[in-house]
């Protein structure tokens, strides 16, 4: 039987006497046999259409899988495994993700559970002659025809014992997952017989672990597309407050430490200021009553060695991984249960004016993205803390200038009634030092007047009436001259009196 001249099997017929076969029975075998061979290839290539169907199939349940469930790699590993375990007819798979010299378990199919209850919860560092430490060392397939004849498991390693004795595995493969070169994870079947895999199985794996990269870099750009999605809503969320509420601080803290809760997934935090070398906490939430109480708008100074007292000292975040083993255990570990927690400052022109921090209840590290974007908030705060100060400042400006207008202007109009001028004086210098409003600083001024025995005085802006002269009963638009008296005589000597083209008077002293 001749494929392409090539040997693939034979017919053989025998008689039981001695009996030549004709040319023509030679020739009906050897017609027999090209069939067989027309056969075998006609079997061999629907084996290989279906095996393609198969993997056709199962490439499309898995890019249905990811297309479905865009940031969630559970189900996509699930749906590789069931996938490969059925076509390469294996015992049970696994997928395992790298983390540095670590690997940990992140999906399973039919894995006896006495295994998975050894790797799931507990990263484990395969030994270097092991299949996994080849794998490592090679970036390569690693297939294994007898697990229990291979070196490392006659030298004891514990990881291939516990694959061989625990999980019964006999025949592995185990394929890379690499992303540009790097070796992030990989692919594993198993079967309990001593079996190997096929090439074409082998190759259906490979395909399998090059879309399981595919998944995690999808899911990872997508994650990071949330992330910045989310901040920037979190961060056009707080510039709405800054600008809807000019002047006010209180409700922007609030807004960004809910937005830092929320998007870090942490359970409380506050915002501190900082000056005259004490703290004072500005704002909390989520925070126990017991914290809050013990901090809320108290001044008070870090105890040395905890996390706030090395922010203050060094400027820099502080990221604590479990509060709870700290040598100087903060207020929030000891009232509130906290874990990990982040500090972050906040810095104008390098000086510390206070602080964001959040809180985790359990052991949980902040991430690197979620640091920043607390850093973000931390100098939003500051941008808001200046703009607050910059804000108040022109509203005292504003108000002294209008103060000054109103006295100018009172000038002009009553040019030879000085007591309506000083009054008016008197007014806006009560504005400034008592904090009234004109009028009631009016009404101020007004009966401390008259409660001085003002009866006799000439009537200023208090009374309506015009200017008197203190020794004369009558108004007079004129300057009162005093021919006999040595004070005036004097007082002329101080000051000189001048008239313009307009008929007032204006009065200098000497030497102003």
């Amino acid at each position: 039987m001749l494929k392409d001249n090539e040997l693939v099997g034979s017919i053989n017929i025998q008689r039981q006497q001695a009996q030549p076969f004709t040319d023509k029975q030679v020739e009906l075998v050897a017609n027999f046999a090209a069939q067989a061979v027309i056969a075998i290839e006609n079997t061999r290539l629907l084996n290989e259409l279906r095996e393609s169907l198969q993997q056709q199939t199962a490439t499309a349940d898995v890019l249905k899988v990811i297309s479905s469930s865009p940031g969630e790699l559970e189900p996509v590993f699930q749906a590789m495994l069931e996938n490969a375990v059925r076509i390469c007819a294996a015992s049970f798979g696994n997928l395992y993700l790298r983390d540095g010299e670590f690997f940990h378990l992140a999906a399973f199919h039919n894995t006896p559970p006495a295994f998975v209850a050894s790797r799931r919860d507990r990263p484990y560092r395969p030994g270097p002659n092991s299949p996994p430490g080849r794998l490592m060392r090679t970036r390569a397939v690693i297939h294994v025809a007898n697990l229990m004849a291979d070196p490392s498991y006659l030298e004891r390693d514990p990881g291939v014992v516990a694959f061989a004795e625990l999980a019964g595995s006999r025949t592995v493969v185990l394929v890379p997952m690499l992303k540009e070169g790097e070796l992030i994870g990989y692919l594993s079947i198993y079967r309990q017989e001593v079996r190997p895999f096929a090439d074409k199985q082998i190759e259906l794996l490979m395909n399998f672990a090059s879309q399981a990269v595919i998944a995690i870099e999808n899911t990872r750009l997508l994650n990071e597309l949330r992330e910045s999605l989310q901040q920037q809503t979190a961060t056009s969320e707080v510039l709405g407050v800054i600008s809807s509420s000019p002047g006010e601080l209180e409700p922007v803290f609030q807004v960004m430490l809910q937005n830092a809760l929320r998007i870090c997934e942490a359970k409380f935090g506050m915002l501190l200021r900082y000056s005259d070398g004490a703290f004072v906490a500005q704002a909390m939430v989520g925070a126990p009553p017991a914290l809050v109480d013990a901090l809320m708008r108290k001044p008070f100074t870090p105890a040395p060695g905890i996390p706030l007292d090395r922010m203050l000292r060094t400027k820099k975040v502080v990221h604590t991984l479990d509060a709870a083993v700290e040598e100087s255990k903060p207020l929030s570990a000891r009232l509130s249960g906290a874990r990990s927690h982040i500090v972050v400052p906040m810095l104008k022109d390098d000086e510390l004016i206070g602080s964001i921090s959040i809180y985790r209840q359990e052991v949980r590290p902040f991430t690197d993205k979620q640091v920043e974007l607390v850093a973000n908030f931390a100098a939003q705060a500051v941008i808001a803390i200046e703009n607050t100060r910059l804000l108040n400042e022109l509203r005292e400006s504003l108000q002294q200038q209008t103060a000054t207008a109103n006295v100018l202007k009172v000038i002009s109009r009553s040019t030879f009634d000085l007591v309506t001028v000083l009054g008016e004086l008197r007014l806006h210098r009560g504005v400034r030092a008592h904090g009234r409003s004109g009028a009631a600083a009016r009404t101020w001024h007004c009966g401390r007047a008259r409660a001085a025995g003002a009866e006799d005085r000439p009537r200023s802006r208090c009374g309506g009436g015009r200017g008197l002269h203190p020794s004369r009963g009558a108004p007079d638009r004129r300057l009162p001259h005093h021919a006999g008296s040595t004070a005036d005589a004097g007082r002329r000597a101080d000051r000189r009196v001048q008239f313009g083209e307009s008929g007032r008077a204006s009065v200098h002293r000497e030497g102003d």
